[in-house]
């Protein structure tokens, strides 16, 4: 709801959220000399899912500096993605390093506890404030229905906070989403993920010791397999409910039973032990109705979220988070801070989503294989590789002519790229 505020700013830019979104922007605007207040639900660090990173998360990483730390840290190094078959044959793996000579090449398997916390720091080492249990109820809307601020609650105390600028990056809750309504879910892509780790497991020698492998299982169902430090893999099923659940709702027992149903995943767990929790999500394919207001910008996760199969999460937080710092510092530096300044961060952002996206769905047609479409049009490898990458900024329209021979590829969807007015988002 609007209603009349009191103009006195207590920040130049208001964060949601201290994941890899929020804490990039964080960290670069604070870089800037912007007066940054984050706003994190909950104690750091925490567990978070989307341990793979894509190698184009280097350039957001170099630019926040932190790429010797990645290397120091003794983070898994992951030289490639493969693809198994039901019956244990390998893809020749898609190695980055033989794509381009960069040091992207090389990029990480990560303990998200860990990365994340590592650009929390640098965010407070650039001069960021950072709050820990703080849970923003709402945006503030001033009478034109601009965004000018947060209600947030600290140890059980509420509270207005005034800046020009917004930043939502609350992951899957998505406030600004939910609490308008933007959630629209993707037609086609209604997937459930189930997840656990294990101690123990085989990993592959040499270059392919700490690939991300995706195992197929019947019904266009698949396994992620990502080797992490200490002896620990993260491993997770993704498939149709339908088929996931059609014997009962036990993680334990559908990890057992599909397991049987791809030989290199039963021999590479044969011996391993599962730790800790299953975790289960559903339906996480989503994308919001606008990417910006006056004064509000969407990134990451409360912006959209596509599939796992690509390990695309994380990138598109950073990247995300990036942009976002940088249409929010150029707001800051021309005072106009209309929703219409941000639709190139959503036309940018969407572009991007939507090559990804038409290769997610080649993925899980039935008539499409990476074998298939590389043996018939192997000059397309280079772009298939750039998508795979995260090299996003570039025309896709020979790879996609070629995919479309095996795949029925969906339209590109209209939402998220505009900002939203004040009509837009409901303000009278």
């Amino acid at each position: 709801m609007s209603k009349t505020i009191d103009p006195q700013n207590e920040a130049d830019v208001i964060i949601v959220g201290a994941g890899p979104a929020g804490a990039t922007a964080a960290a670069l605007l604070a870089e800037k000399g912007r007066k940054v207040i984050v706003f994190e639900k909950e104690r750091l660090p925490r567990y978070h899912v989307g341990e793979s990173l894509m190698p184009f998360c280097w350039f957001t990483l170099n630019r926040l500096g932190l790429v010797e730390q990645m290397t120091s840290q003794g983070f898994v190094e992951k030289q490639s993605v493969q693809f198994v078959t039901q019956d244990g044959r390998q893809s020749r793996p898609f190695y980055f390093f033989q794509h381009y000579d960069h040091p992207s090449s090389t990029t990480w398997q990560v303990e998200r506890s860990v990365f994340d916390q590592m650009i929390v720091e640098k965010a407070r080492a650039n001069g960021a404030e950072i709050v820990e249990g703080a849970k923003v109820r709402d945006v503030l809307r001033n009478d034109s229905g601009a965004v000018v601020g947060v209600t947030v609650e600290v140890d059980g105390k509420s509270r207005d906070v005034l800046a020009p600028i917004t930043i939502d990056a609350t992951g899957r809750d998505a406030l600004v989403m939910s609490k308008n309504r933007w959630r629209n879910r993707d037609p086609e892509l209604k997937k459930v993920a189930l997840w656990t780790y294990y101690k123990g497991a085989k990993r592959d020698q040499g270059l392919d010791a700490g690939a991300t492998t995706v195992a197929y299982i019947p019904e266009k169902g698949w396994f992620w397999y990502i080797p992490l430090r200490d002896d620990i893999v993260s491993v997770g099923i993704v498939g149709e409910r339908e088929y996931l659940f059609r014997e009962g709702n036990d993680p334990a027992g559908i990890f057992e039973r599909e397991i049987a149903e791809n030989v290199w995943i039963e021999d590479h767990l044969a011996g391993a032990k599962q730790f800790g929790e299953y975790w289960v999500t559903g339906e996480y394919s989503y994308r919001s109705e606008f990417c910006a207001g006056d004064g509000l910008l969407l990134v990451g996760d409360a912006f959209a979220f596509l599939d796992p199969v690509f390990s695309s999460g994380v990138f598109l937080a950073l990247k995300t988070g990036e942009m976002a710092a940088d249409a929010a510092d150029a707001a800051l530096e021309t005072g106009d801070f209309s929703a219409s300044q941000f639709d190139r961060y959503g036309e940018a952002t969407c572009e991007g989503i939507e090559a990804m996206r038409k290769l997610v769905y080649a993925f899980y047609d039935e008539g499409f294989s990476f074998a298939e479409l590389i043996k018939a049009h192997p000059d397309v490898r280079g772009a298939l590789t750039d998508c795979l990458i995260g090299d996003l900024s570039k025309d896709f329209g020979a790879l996609f002519s070629a995919v479309g021979e095996f795949a029925q590829l969906p339209p590109e969807l209209p939402y998220g790229r505009k900002a939203a007015g004040a009509a837009a988002a409901g303000v009278a």
